[in-house]
Order: structure tokens, then sequence, then C-alpha cells
């Protein structure tokens, strides 16, 4: 990885660690554009809106004992001279929700700018491996 590559992907695990450990979704205003889309595995339509995807995580993070969080085989790629950017990786988590212990293992997709110097998130898609 390169210096922009690493600082990318550093801002993310710092990005995950805010919902998944620290318990501070609420910090995540401070990595989602205000114009911020999610596309998740359990809501049907799109999550619009910086305000709306912190709630969505801090939703979440509230009702989720989450045990582990770990991302692997990140790809980092940067566009636009350094104005947009793509990161991909498979995570690996296990949770307690609703009685249940989930162990779930899937994918993540962000799309970045980067605005006056600071990356910011606008885009995200995630779900889990597939079943076959």
């Amino acid at each position: 990885m390169d210096n922009v590559q690493k600082q990318i992907w550093e801002m993310i695990q710092e990005m995950n660690r805010k919902w998944t450990i620290e318990k501070k979704a609420n910090e995540l205003r401070n990595y989602f554009h205000e114009d911020m889309v999610a596309i998740t595995a359990t809501d049907q339509k799109r999550i619009e809106g910086r305000e709306a995807c912190v709630a969505s995580w801090k939703n979440f993070s509230e009702n989720a004992a989450i045990h582990f969080w770990k991302e692997l085989e990140p790809k980092i790629q940067v566009y636009g001279g350094g104005a947009f950017a793509v990161v991909t990786y498979y995570f690996d988590m296990s949770f307690d929700m609703g009685g249940q212990t989930i162990n779930m293992k899937g994918r993540d997709m962000f799309s970045l700018v980067n605005e006056n110097g600071k990356w910011l998130v606008v885009a995200d898609q995630f779900s889990q491996f597939p079943n076959f």
C-alpha cells in the first residue's frame, strides 16, 4: 500500500472500531459525508443521509453485544488524482442479538471522497457471504 492507501485504510479501521468496540457510534458523524447512502443486508430501501446512517449503525451497536470484529484482505483503490476511493474487504464478526449468538462473515464496500484533505464515506454496501 502507498501512503494514501494506508491513510484511507487506517481511517476505515478507526471508524469501524467506533461502532464495534468503543460503542461510540455517534462519532461516525466524523466519517460519514452529509449525503451518504447505504445499502444494507437488512433494510429493503437504501438509507439516505449522514444522520440516518449514523442512527442505523447506532441502533445495531446498541442492540448487539459484539464479541469480535475483524477486517480481512483489504483492497484500496484511489481514483481522480486522490479525490475518490473505493475500499473493499471481508469481515468476520460474532455478536449476540435477540437471545442468539450470530457468527457472520461477509463483505463490505465503501466509496469515499476527499474533501478539503479529509476522507469521508459517501456510500456503503455490505452483506453476508451468500449460502450456496
